[in-house]
């Protein structure tokens, strides 16, 4: 007999992922990456892009397919300011227009093709999407991160993964603070979240775990105080301060990624490192290698989670779960038309969760672990 709400037994909701790709700011990396003279082939939104930056160093991002004959840009070459087919050499602005035919007399006046638009800001290179064709509007910006063009913070140190899931599963993390401690081997104390218009603001205080530490010659964490906001469906801004004995560290933290199709994405991670007394010239540089090896493996950890974990639409949550469903409700406003967009998906939400219990239970988890690993029990 098959088990039903009936019965009492709570049934997983999973609906269709949606066909199309969120609107919105996407970042595709570092610029730099793509300025070597050579086209740079991204799968994403479902199919397949080519970047490219020309003698005016202005970096363009098209469809990779020619609409000539259905050759690959990314395997042509550029050639000025367009990208050649490497077919039979058709050449393609950054407009999207095809600008020259070296063999024929004229260009067919239907010679176009997608071309996204981009951002370039930060060191970063974003692109927009948008299903209905649509411009960017201008209060949906990217905001400016001070630190990433002044010498006084660290360059970016970047990493990306591909994930095997579909993008909602990272975007979930906004709200579960629990899964920090259980997944992460965090500490959380204060946990609040901000949903207002395209930005979703995670506010989190916590400290290190001790039960988790390993011996260190060097100062040991005490926690860490973190301010987290998507600014639209993917990209986030993290102004991310680490507690030391004696000392802060003030750090920016990027968790950005973008669709390759419905079940897999790229997940990146961008960390710059404020210069100070403490972390003066090298040792910043260093700092931010570390941290971005720390936060690679917390990564991993969440990865681990996904590959396995069934898509729910209808979790079932406890009074000390986060406000997941108003969550996911602001995000769905990324998968509808603009004029399908409610009021109740970008009206102004505030929630502060309780932390009491969950520190209360946490503090006595960490005691047993302790005594534990006195009593040589615990391999850690």
């Amino acid at each position: 007999m098959t088990a039903t709400e009936s019965d009492g037994v709570r049934v997983i909701e999973a609906e269709a992922i949606p066909t199309r790709y969120a609107r919105g700011w996407h970042c595709l990396g570092l610029a730099e990456r793509f300025r070597d003279g050579r086209p740079h082939a991204v799968r994403a939104f479902g199919g397949k892009l080519v970047v490219f930056a020309g003698e005016d160093g202005r970096l363009n991002v098209l469809d990779a397919y020619c609409r000539h004959m259905g050759g690959d840009l990314s395997e042509g070459t550029i050639k000025g300011n367009e990208i050649a087919c490497p077919f039979h050499d058709w050449r393609w602005g950054g407009d999207g227009r095809c600008k020259k035919i070296p063999y024929s007399r004229r260009v067919p006046l239907r010679a176009r093709t997608a071309a996204w638009p981009t951002l370039e800001q930060d060191g970063m290179l974003f692109v927009w999407n948008d299903p209905e064709g649509n411009p960017p509007p201008p209060e949906q910006a990217i905001p400016r991160i001070p630190g990433a063009t002044s010498d006084r913070w660290t360059d970016w140190v970047w990493t990306e993964t591909v994930v095997n899931a579909n993008c909602r599963e990272v975007v979930d993390n906004v709200v579960d603070m629990a899964h920090f401690f259980y997944v992460h081997y965090s500490f959380p104390t204060y946990f609040k979240n901000i949903f207002e218009g395209h930005t979703a603001t995670q506010i989190m205080k916590g400290r290190a775990r001790p039960d988790a530490r390993r011996p260190s010659r060097g100062p040991q964490l005490l926690g860490n105080s973190s301010v987290a906001t998507y600014y639209g469906p993917s990209f986030m801004i993290d102004e991310l301060t680490y507690h030391y004995e004696g000392f802060d560290i003030n750090s920016v933290l990027i968790n950005c990624h973008y669709p390759i199709d419905r079940n897999s994405f790229v997940l990146q991670s961008g960390i710059i490192t404020e210069r100070s007394e403490a972390l003066p010239g090298d040792e910043a540089d260093k700092m931010a290698r570390r941290l971005s090896d720390f936060i690679q493996l917390g990564f991993e950890q969440d990865i681990k989670i996904w590959k396995t974990k069934a898509r729910i639409d209808n979790p079932l949550l406890c009074e000390e779960d986060g406000p997941v469903y108003q969550l996911r409700r602001w995000y769905e406003q990324f998968y509808v038309d603009a004029a399908d967009v409610t009021p109740e998906m970008t009206a102004r939400f505030e929630f502060e969760l309780d932390t009491t219990r969950p520190v209360e239970a946490w503090e006595r988890e960490v005691e047993r672990n302790l005594a534990a690993q006195a009593a040589g029990d615990d391999p850690a």
